[in-house]
């Protein structure tokens, strides 16, 4: 079952960056309810495994913490594959994604060793884009790298399923898992 562990930002959130996606006319624009901050992708897993996976994301001792969307960019450099939404430095994500990554090692799911990028994609590019599409993305860039876009408050995150269509991905969720307060322990 191919699935990954994300935050989903909510609907201010989310509108707020679908409004983003209207104003470049070129790509495929992730629709509103797959937008999210993927914690680890976990590829294609068999059910009991994600069963056990479960068991261990509920005992995630995380709190909730607030984060920042940083801008917009695009990954793939002269070859761009997608557009995002940037999402500001914040150890409380970090930590979650740490604490996401060892519960899937401590369940028997291998994951790669790779660095921490958290982003929301936003729009993906097909192959390689015309000239034309190249100078609209950098002059969009250009004009909108810094858009200001609304932090959020990080109270929950997700298992998902997901599913491949030839119209893009569907994402159905699996459970989520409340943030709460890690105890004191002194």
């Amino acid at each position: 079952m191919r699935s990954f562990v994300a935050i989903t930002p909510p609907d201010m959130v989310r509108e707020a960056l679908l409004r983003v996606q209207e104003t470049l006319p070129i790509g495929r624009p992730v629709p509103g309810e797959n937008l999210h901050l993927t914690l680890a992708f976990l590829d294609d897993q068999p059910e009991q495994l994600l069963r056990d996976l479960h068991e261990e994301l509920a005992e995630v001792p995380a709190g909730a913490f607030d984060l920042e969307l940083a801008g917009l960019g695009a990954f793939g450099g002269a070859a761009p594959r997608i557009l995002f939404a940037q999402v500001g430095p914040s150890d409380a994500l970090d930590r979650l994604h740490r604490a996401v990554v060892a519960a899937a090692r401590r369940v028997g799911i291998s994951l790669p060793r790779e660095r921490f990028r958290p982003h929301i994609t936003l729009i993906r590019f097909p192959g390689r884009l015309s000239s034309l599409s190249q100078r609209q993305l950098r002059g969009f860039l250009d004009t909108h790298a810094t858009t200001q876009l609304p932090g959020f408050t990080v109270q929950d995150f997700t298992l998902f399923h997901s599913t491949l269509h030839r119209g893009g991905a569907r994402h159905e969720e699996l459970a989520s898992y409340d943030l709460r307060e890690i105890p004191l322990t002194i």
